[in-house]
């Protein structure tokens, strides 16, 4: 952690002008990106790029830690839901890591993308996320918007910081739930007791989960879900906190499911968004996967046989 005390000769600049003028490694759209990821702070609270630095402010700058990667196109087959010069949106199948990291450092999501768009990526999420705006479990499917460029990165970023990034998911849970809608607003944070894991903690970030039942069956229910807030696995975590862990998840419950389902039955079915560019408003879904549609056709028809 880098850190700076403002002097009388730099009072009333705005943030992000001051910190390309203290540290002239990180670039401007890097200052913004680590702005919004609170990677970047002012006397230990995060702070708009426009903010106007004060005498003896400190600066916090999280240092950012290259990592030694080559980083190679696969021919890996991605079904593309929409595409143009600044974004491309994608289903991302069940199964597969969205970037590189320990035990995957390659065959993953980032990997097919580069195949796709050759040198059209973003540099802001890295060098082991180029074009990484936000992210999927690996065992999460469906649509993920990926920036071909700097300035369409930061725009998606802010949307989905301010809450403007509209996210729907369809997921199969274990047991029947009563109410027909409900929202779960339980703060999450790293477990103390698995590092891997997260955890509904009272010192963890706000994190709210909307949903509502689309159709209950003997020991099932499936539901649509909208998320505010994207924590990491909030879904899973709420669900599981709540006595109805998603159908398979093999962290927040013991899997168990008749199904034979490996990893979770959460897919992402659509994402609402401003055109980073354009303004327009966006609205792209992704059908469930096959599997995912079996199983529900499955139940469909036990259920008919307990009726008859």
């Amino acid at each position: 952690m880098k850190k700076y005390i403002i002097t009388l000769h730099e009072v009333g600049v705005r943030l992000d002008k001051v910190i390309s003028m203290l540290d002239n490694n990180i670039s401007r759209t890097m200052i913004q990106k680590m702005l919004l990821d609170n990677k970047i702070l002012v006397n230990g609270q995060s702070k708009k790029p426009s903010y106007k630095v004060e005498e003896n402010d400190e600066i916090s700058i999280e240092e950012i830690k290259l990592q030694n990667v080559n980083l190679k196109p696969e021919d890996i087959p991605i079904e593309i839901l929409y595409e143009d010069k600044d974004i491309i949106v994608v289903n991302k199948p069940k199964g597969l890591v969205v970037h590189p990291g320990n035990g995957n450092p390659d065959g993953t999501l980032v990997n097919a993308i580069m195949n796709i768009c050759k040198d059209s990526l973003s540099g802001i999420g890295g060098e082991i996320r180029p074009g990484i705006v936000h992210r999927l479990d690996k065992d999460t499917s469906g649509v993920l918007i990926v920036a071909k460029n700097d300035i369409a990165h930061i725009n998606i970023s802010n949307q989905i910081k301010n809450r403007e990034v509209n996210k729907i998911y369809i997921a199969l849970v274990r047991g029947r739930i009563n109410e027909n809608e409900a929202t779960i607003d339980m703060p999450i944070g790293r477990s103390l007791k698995d590092r891997k894991k997260m955890s509904v903690s009272k010192n963890g970030k706000q994190a709210i989960t909307h949903f509502i039942v689309l159709k209950r069956y003997k020991n099932y229910t499936l539901l649509k879900i909208k998320i505010d807030t994207g924590r990491t696995h909030q879904i899973r975590v709420h669900m599981a906190q709540i006595g109805h862990p998603v159908v398979g998840d093999m962290v927040y419950s013991n899997g168990n499911n008749p199904f034979g389902v490996e990893g979770q039955m959460l897919h992402s079915k659509s994402i609402e968004f401003k055109h980073p560019i354009t303004n327009k408003i966006m609205k792209i879904e992704a059908e469930l996967p096959q599997y995912f549609d079996k199983i529900l056709r499955d139940l469909d028809n036990n259920e008919e046989e307990l009726c008859n």
